[in-house]
């Protein structure tokens, strides 16, 4: 592969740790002691109850309904994980099909507003092309440790 200023693995890289500072920007901007009250769930819950799909209706009803302040440390601490994985290049194999699988969840869950479909099929789109093109090669704790 004919690259320009880096290889093709370096150019996944960045885009690997690119991926991870939008992630840990995700992070950051919430306001964690709102999450921490369950406002985010409850606004989730809000877009879920309004939801034309029953089956996005009823799965948040029965997974994450019932459980508010579990799913927010959920949310808020897989994004941080996320953005500090994909920087650091540790697991990277896992927090890209983890971070794939939550843009995939945001996106459905959010399909009717036209900003959310944008970031996260951005997202997810790139995980995929991070996770087939193996961006762990390069620059990572996973390629310095021998792993994957």
């Amino acid at each position: 592969m004919d690259a320009i200023w880096l290889d093709g693995a370096e150019w996944l890289a960045v885009l690997r740790i690119g991926l991870g500072l939008w992630w840990l920007e995700s992070w950051r901007h919430k306001d964690k002691k709102a999450w921490s009250e369950g406002a985010g769930i409850a606004w989730a819950a809000d877009v879920a109850a309004k939801h034309r799909w029953n089956t996005v209706r009823s799965g948040f009803a029965v997974v994450v309904q019932p459980r508010p302040r579990a799913m927010s440390y959920v949310v808020v601490y897989a994004e941080l994980a996320l953005g500090l994985g994909l920087i650091t290049g540790f697991l990277t194999p896992v927090a890209l099909a983890g971070g794939l699988l939550l843009n995939l969840l945001y996106l459905v869950l959010m399909i009717h507003d036209w900003a959310e479909q944008g970031q996260n099929s951005m997202m997810a789109l790139i995980s995929a092309v991070a996770l087939g093109g193996m961006a762990w090669q390069t620059w990572s704790l996973d390629s310095a440790l021998g792993w994957f």
